[in-house]
């Protein structure tokens, strides 16, 4: 029986950052994964400022385009465009995110094993066994990180409160698509996917198309893709790398820890419900569980979550119920002065939560309040481009 302080499941963003930050604090640290990196992962691949302030390491190293702009368009029709000065958003490919980062855990002195599924997994009041790559390891503690459809939620009796939606992507290459529209800029279509939306962001040697939303959109996902791709000039028959993959989007306040087991990132269902993003939840999760369990204080990691996640959660919520109630409200308050400004310091970390937003964005994001409310939000104005 081999022991170690932490037991790590899941090497994705999560996983390795949680690691990272273990062993930097002296644990004893096991990092496993049932996949060999590189390997490929569904996900826009998109880090936010306010997600990179959270990194557990640099991660230039892997940043293929620089978005400084977004252009939003609604229903296939009426567009307009924002830019700002600083980046918004820094693209990258979750194979080489997520290699990079499990080679800086290696680099820490952790026990990184790759290939290794883990299972029977059994807690008990002083530590938690399980069966790594087919060898019986005893841990104190054991983090699952293991994302959407993992075994340590389920084997830790957690999960409950857990809203799925579903994405379906696909790449498609520069000589296919003309680049210069997308230089710099993540193209945004509001209004096409219930409970959700599409977009088209640039990376190194492609750009990335997509569509998310609800779980029961699932069936007509690949309906939705095909009319994105057209609306950007390119046949459907022409993305290569097409993938779907689940949206674990959890409901504020639904636990994440379990005596010996903490949850973080996509295991915990710690996506962002109107973006889809969940790396800077992923990031913050795993900075609060190293805290707390270097800090021997688990049962604090439940309340740090929450106060850390739930304020900006319960914004997302809200609107994503505005955003299905009317696309059409939420355009017309996005293109309004004043609220971009706000969008971007979301984005960057600078701006908690809407309501910190003054000036000409108050009113329109009042509207869009009152749309999650389910009350009458008024005459929605926003035709004509910009």
């Amino acid at each position: 029986m081999e022991r170690c302080d932490v037991l790590v499941v899941g090497a994705g963003p999560a996983g390795s950052a949680v690691a990272i930050h273990l062993a930097h604090g002296g644990a004893r640290v096991v990092l496993a994964d049932k996949a060999r990196f590189p390997r490929d992962k569904p996900c826009g691949g998109g880090l936010t400022g306010r997600a990179l302030r959270h990194a557990p390491c640099d991660v230039s190293s892997v940043v293929e385009h620089v978005v400084d702009r977004f252009r939003l368009r609604l229903r296939y029709g009426t567009a307009f465009a924002r830019g700002h000065t600083e980046p918004l958003i820094l693209m990258t490919q979750r194979r080489r995110l997520d290699a990079h980062l499990a080679d800086q855990v290696a680099a820490t002195g952790a026990d990184v094993r790759l290939g290794a599924p883990v299972a029977e997994m059994a807690s008990d009041g002083t530590g938690v066994t399980a069966t790594v790559g087919g060898v019986r390891i005893r841990a104190d503690v054991v983090v699952g990180a293991d994302g959407a459809n993992g075994t340590v939620a389920r084997a830790a009796g957690l999960g409950a409160g857990i809203v799925r939606g579903v994405a379906l992507e696909g790449n498609i290459g520069w000589e296919t698509l003309d680049r210069a529209p997308y230089e710099g800029t993540a193209a945004i279509e509001l209004g096409v996917v219930p409970g959700g939306y599409g977009w088209v962001f640039p990376k190194g040697d492609h750009a990335n198309l997509g569509v998310g939303g609800w779980g029961s959109e699932g069936p007509r996902l690949r309906g939705h893709l095909a009319r994105l791709a057209r609306a950007h000039g390119v046949p459907e028959s022409a993305l290569t790398d097409v993938r779907g993959h689940r949206l674990p989007m959890r409901a504020v306040g639904s636990a994440a820890a379990s005596g010996r087991v903490l949850l973080v990132g996509d295991a915990a269902g710690l996506v962002d419900p109107l973006s889809g993003d969940g790396i800077y939840e992923a990031f913050v999760s795993a900075e609060l569980a190293a805290q707390a369990i270097l800090a021997g204080d688990l049962e604090g990691y439940a309340a740090a979550l929450s106060a850390a996640l739930d304020h900006h959660a319960a914004a997302s919520w809200a609107a994503k119920r505005a955003m299905d109630r009317s696309a059409a409200a939420c355009f017309w308050a996005a293109r309004s002065p004043g609220v971009f400004g706000v969008v971007a310091g979301l984005l960057g970390g600078d701006v908690r939560h809407p309501r910190e937003a003054r000036g000409l964005a108050r009113p329109p994001l009042r509207l869009l309040g009152r749309l999650a409310r389910g009350e009458p939000a008024g005459q929605v104005s926003g035709s004509g481009s910009a």
